[in-house]
């Protein structure tokens, strides 16, 4: 048996690990963490100073008493979890899952999974850090509390099965508020003259130096250049330059990589991890830009060779962000001279932007010359300007351009001006007065949410990606793109003395893959905005992450942390569940022209809906909205459209098809068999026609018919069936596995029967639709309970 066990927490890591050290030792995964607290309300002892009750998960018990075999026998156990306080913490679980004692056990961390990084650190161990532990803790604990005891004040007060969180709420209010700042601003008409000369050889292309605010003061201004004369009234020549950013921490990284490659949040980490675990990368969660001395020697090396030594400029880089984790390297690659990696297309793609990036931080500044040419016109003291820039010399920009959030850029005059002198008389050609508007704020994307959060001081490296896909899976934000509406506007020209007058139309308003929040994000946040103003303040919940570092660094114990939080935080949860209003988000938009009852738009239990009549009217009326309607702008005439479904188009063997929209969208019905519209592909169930309903009902029978292997005359509700991952059998809304001695084909329906009363179903638990949780967690206490004595934690090792 080997002498040495080391443990990650991938098998990837692992596999990579294994080939760097010789037989004497054997490298295990634990597959992430494995222990964790119990999703219940005795999970923290709160009375017993918020001591966590943790727990082996259900998942991780094989692989616990694999690893508990393995270290039993082994005389040294080495726990290489990642270096950040999230690898911290699943070293000291295996620790104490594995009851390790201390004499046997060593901690190794190293930033990048290299041959001469491993055995360094096998040089180098240390003992658990139980700061970074008690910071990872501190931050566990307080977000199931605040989890644990909002999200029951929301199933009461809003609707059942919503949740909240710490980090996750302030998220979803940054863009909430961005989304009524668009709804709020009110674009303003202004018009651009610019006009274009002819040198003979070459156009000077020119603009005026302020805007003009009405239709009427660009007609004026082209009317003074009538018969003008134009000439070069100064030249005025500067040196600029330009310098490089720093190399990728994970929040510019994510930033970057959706700007230029189009990635999420969690797909670019997700394809980092995978070169970091392979040994291509260092590690990829950190908000440091420090590089070390050897990675700068190498790229020195690598900028000298493959481009001259003078586009070498070895620099120092400081971090900025608040409270900066523990004292990481920079994102970069572990091999300078690999330009490129052999992978997946998405791997390929992310290595080229991360060695593009790091080896343009330690280039020369980029040298260019701005030029501004200043036109004097004859008939006013108004004046144009012409704008050129050259490039004297390229450094930092030979390799790589960082991109930008900005939506719209103006051409600020790019490129080289044509030769000019003082004096010098211009010949115009033509002058344009186009009319502009001024652009609403943009949406975010995730990458413009990643660099909010960050200059907000909310999340750390290892939050970013999990708190934006928490927020979409969660409903309260969209990820969607949005079509423009065409916009009309004006375009005066003078050219040969003649003032023309041209519209035209253009397509404005297009974004593509922005957060938009959904109805039902919005009610909550305003919810919690307004009963819960601590919680969602900015400052706030920065403030917290300031405390975590300072826990990490051993400034602060983390329980008295959770006493200054949890007390007041406790009480305003009492307060609200008492006294709170219920939050629907109602608006009213007008009379039903049919009935004369109101006709109000609110959060219902099942989403956004319009209600016609007043609550407590028997014969009231409901219908969902749309995927693409909100409650908030919604007209009558829009609202009263819903409830012309559900439609009968026709009949087709004997039965009719109805369309109508469920929860999970449009769907054409034809007795037992629900056929949903493909929305995508246009179908409208307002307008699809009965040829076209019943070809997806004819698709949707041969489809069920295809997967049917047997059904039961004596029980209709019982099938054999094939499904994505085998064969099953389903009885009504009931799914059993087949046991693997049975055959889909022969089982007969006595064995059925027996495997269902071997099976009773489980019943519902709170999840999406499910009653009685709501109700019963709302009653309850919010606090999590007083933990029986015998589960009580293991108290964490002192440093």
């Amino acid at each position: 048996m080997s002498k040495n066990l080391v443990i990650v927490e991938s098998p990837a890591k692992a596999k990579t690990i294994e080939g760097y050290l010789g037989k004497d030792f054997v490298v295990k995964s634990s597959y992430g963490h494995v222990r964790d607290l119990p999703k219940s309300d005795v999970a923290i002892n709160v009375e017993k100073n918020f001591e966590p009750v943790y727990e082996i998960t259900a998942d991780k018990i094989e692989v616990v008493k694999e690893l508990k075999r393995l270290a039993q026998k082994a005389e040294v156990v080495w726990l290489a979890t990642d270096e950040d306080r999230e690898g911290e913490a699943i070293s000291w679980h295996l620790q104490e899952a594995l009851e390790l004692p201390t004499s046997k056990t060593k901690r190794i961390v190293f930033s990048e999974i290299t041959k001469k990084a491993i055995l360094n650190a096998i040089d180098r161990p240390r003992l658990l850090d139980i700061d970074l532990v008690n910071a990872q803790q501190a931050r566990r604990v307080l977000d199931r509390l605040v989890g644990f005891e909002l999200s029951p004040v929301l199933w009461k007060k809003v609707r059942p099965s919503l949740s909240a969180g710490r980090v996750q709420s302030v998220a979803v209010r940054i863009i909430v508020e961005r989304e009524r700042e668009i709804q709020n601003f009110a674009s303003q008409a202004f018009y651009n003259v610019r006009a274009n000369f002819d040198l003979g050889s070459a156009v000077l292309k020119a603009e005026s130096a302020k805007r003009l605010s009405e239709s009427k003061n660009a007609q004026d201004f082209l009317a003074k250049c009538i018969g003008a004369k134009f000439h070069i009234k100064g030249i005025e020549t500067k040196p600029a330059k330009r310098t490089p950013a720093a190399p990728f921490t994970t929040s510019t990284l994510q930033q970057e990589a959706g700007r230029k490659l189009g990635f999420s949040v969690s797909r670019t980490m997700s394809v980092a991890q995978r070169l970091y675990e392979s040994g291509k990368i260092t590690y990829m969660r950190t908000d440091s830009v420090n590089l070390s001395d050897f990675a700068k020697d190498a790229i020195k090396s690598e900028i000298n060779n493959s481009f001259g030594e003078k586009y070498s400029k070895p620099r120092q880089y400081t971090t900025k962000s608040k409270g900066a984790q523990e004292a990481h390297e920079a994102i970069r690659p572990t091999e300078m001279a690999n330009h490129q990696v052999e992978g997946e297309r998405d791997e390929v793609r992310l290595y080229e932007l991360i060695w593009k990036r790091t080896i343009a931080s330690q280039m020369a500044d980029a040298e260019l010359e701005k030029t501004t040419a200043t036109i004097g016109i004859s008939t006013t003291d108004e004046v144009l300007q012409a704008k050129g820039e050259v490039i004297k010399f390229d450094g930092f920009l030979k390799v790589y351009i960082e991109s930008t959030d900005d939506e719209e850029t103006e051409d600020g005059g790019s490129g080289m001006l044509p030769p000019l002198t003082v004096g010098q008389d211009l010949s115009l050609m033509e002058m344009i007065a186009t009319q502009r508007f001024t652009q609403k704020p943009a949406r975010y994307s995730e990458a413009s949410l990643v660099k909010r959060l960050e200059e907000l001081g909310i999340g750390r490296p290892s939050t970013y990606a999990p708190t934006i896909s928490t927020i979409q899976n969660r409903e309260y934000v969209d990820k969607r793109d949005k079509e423009g509406v065409p916009r009309g506007f004006e375009i005066f020209t003078l050219k040969n003395d003649k003032i023309s007058r041209e519209e035209k139309s253009e397509n404005t308003g297009a974004e593509k893959s922005k957060l938009f929040p959904t109805d039902i994000g919005i009610v909550v946040n305003d919810f919690l905005v307004d009963q819960f103003p601590n919680i969602l303040d900015y400052g706030f919940t920065a403030k917290v992450e300031g405390e975590f570092d300072e826990i990490a660094e051993g400034k602060l114990q983390w329980q008295e942390m959770l006493k200054r939080f949890y007390k007041p935080f406790h009480i305003n949860v009492a307060e609200t569940l008492e006294s709170a209003q219920r939050a629907t988000g109602e608006r009213e938009l007008g009379v039903d022209p049919t009935t004369g009852k109101n006709v109000i738009a609110r959060i219902g239990r099942f989403g956004p809906m319009i209600q016609i009549g007043a609550s407590d009217d028997e014969e009231k009326k409901f219908a969902s909205l749309r995927p693409d309607q909100s409650i908030g702008n919604i007209t009558l005439e829009q609202a009263l459209k819903l409830f012309d479904l559900p439609r009968n188009l026709g009949e087709y063997e004997g039965k009719p098809i109805i369309v109508n929209v469920g929860r999970f969208g449009p769907y054409a019905k034809h007795g037992n068999t629900f056929a949903s519209l493909k929305v995508k592909e246009g179908d409208d169930p307002y307008t699809i026609e009965f040829e076209r309903a019943k070809q997806l009902v004819v698709e949707k029978i041969a489809s069920v018919a295809a997967a049917l292997i047997q059904s039961f005359p004596e029980r209709e509700d019982v099938q054999v069936v094939n499904g994505r991952f085998g064969a099953y059998i389903k009885v009504g809304r009931d799914n059993y596995k087949i046991p693997k001695d049975k055959d889909p084909k022969t089982i007969t329906l006595q064995e059925i029967e027996k495997i269902m009363e071997e099976n009773p179903p489980k019943p519902a638990r709170g999840g999406r639709g499910s009653k009685a949780p709501a109700k019963k967690a709302a009653a309850k206490k919010a606090a999590p309970k007083k933990a029986p004595a015998k589960k009580a934690a293991k108290k964490a090792p002192k440093k």
